[in-house]
């Protein structure tokens, strides 16, 4: 996998038109922005293209309007609230075919270091089709192209794959390059011992990332919903708790896969059950030993037990590399929190590198307030679950090498 990507600190702007595409798909209600995470993210490469004197054309979907125009699904409130962030006016091209004759004129119109945003890029239907007239629309306003949208880095489309065949310099920013540096090398090139900790609901959703984890760990950690999979592939009781049993096999193979690999696969030794989601909120909730106890038919494993938690921290102390994918119970509720909440607290007592990969995790690693205790939070959910499976990403592809 090809990691060594050109940068915005590696080119020069100066005088030259370029093309940047930014991850500005943020919540909305009734026009007003509820999460600008993805916004001021965005800031450090906008704002080091506008220092090295170029003209900055900014592009991003929003939603799933599905090729046509959608009042909802306009950016125009995005090129607000970047010009206040920027302390600059960003101009906003308001085409619903997005290069039409506003954006034209607007960039025709640019001086060095100004700013304009793009419609939705989704509002053309070439854009998640990957089909060369909407590339070589984009690519005809720029000489030079920067992709910052790793949460789109897993998709091969118009504004961030099909646009490089038409531009010569195409290069990441600074969003991307921490990506790659920190997930893309964590799982090719780790510091040693390295821990992987899968959690989530379905064993499905992360058939590949099980399996290459366990080629590239020294200790991989299971929780949440999909380790009662493992658990009844194993012969336990598991009661009434989340179960694919198409998916037993495999569980047993990746066990097998471990033991044959000399990893270390661990497992809940406990689990917290309650015959439904506790209602109320706070309602009864007992721990069971997974060895000593059978999960009563009627109950429900809905988190890691203390004595799991307690292992699973205690696996996260001598790590020099941590990632950590998937929540180890349904976090959203304080009293199944728990087991979620002892992990996040291992990773962010420890002195390895610790990596978030995205999606459920970031939310409940943010939510729980140990966010600025990470090494790195990725932006991106499917794209980062990809980075982890050993996926060549076409957004990350398609930039030029060093």
């Amino acid at each position: 996998m090809g990691l060594n990507k050109k940068s915005v600190d590696d080119i020069n702007v100066q005088g030259k038109r370029v093309l940047v595409r930014c991850d500005f798909n943020v919540p909305m209600k009734e026009g007003v922005i509820t999460d600008e995470n993805r916004l001021v993210a965005a800031l450090p490469t906008i704002k080091k293209l506008i220092a090295d004197g170029g003209k900055v054309i900014l592009c991003s979907h929003m939603g799933k309007p599905k090729g046509e125009p959608k009042p909802e699904l306009s950016l125009a409130p995005v090129a607000a609230r970047l010009s206040e962030l920027l302390g600059q006016e960003v101009k906003f091209a308001a085409d619903p075919e997005v290069v039409g004759p506003n954006a034209k004129a607007a960039v025709e119109a640019m001086k060095d270091g100004e700013v304009i945003l793009l419609e939705n890029t989704r509002y053309r239907i070439e854009e998640t089709k990957n089909q060369e007239a909407f590339s070589k629309d984009l690519a005809s306003l720029a000489e030079v192209f920067v992709n910052d949208a790793f949460g789109t880095a897993h998709r091969a489309h118009c504004s961030n794959v099909g646009v490089t065949e038409y531009i010569d310099t195409c290069a990441v920013g600074y969003l991307m390059q921490k990506e790659i540096d920190f997930l893309g090398n964590a799982v090719e090139n780790p510091v040693r011992p390295f821990v992987a900790i899968l959690g989530g609901a379905k064993v499905a959703d992360k058939l590949n990332v099980i399996s290459n984890l366990l080629e590239k760990c020294d200790t991989l950690i299971i929780g949440g919903g999909m380790a009662y999979t493992f658990m009844k592939a194993q012969g336990k009781e598991v009661g009434n708790s989340l179960v694919d049993d198409t998916k037993i096999d495999y569980c047993l193979e990746m066990i097998k896969k471990a033991e044959d690999l000399g990893k270390q696969l661990l497992l809940p030794i406990d689990t917290t059950i309650a015959a439904s989601f506790p209602n109320p909120i706070d309602g009864p909730i007992e721990v069971c030993a997974v060895d000593a106890d059978k999960i009563p038919a009627d109950m429900q494993g809905l988190d890691i037990g203390p004595k799991t938690a307690e292992l699973y921290a205690d696996a996260v102390k001598n790590a020099k590399t941590v990632v950590w994918n998937g929540p180890m119970g349904v976090f959203e509720n304080p009293t199944l929190a728990a087991g979620t909440i002892a992990v996040a607290k291992a990773l962010a007592d420890t002195d390895a590198t610790t990596i978030i990969g995205g999606g459920d995790s970031a939310a409940a690693v943010n939510q729980l307030g140990f966010g600025d205790k990470m090494s790195h939070i990725s932006t991106g959910g499917g794209a980062s679950l990809e980075f982890l499976e050993g996926k060549e990403l076409p957004g990350v592809a398609a930039a030029d090498d060093k």
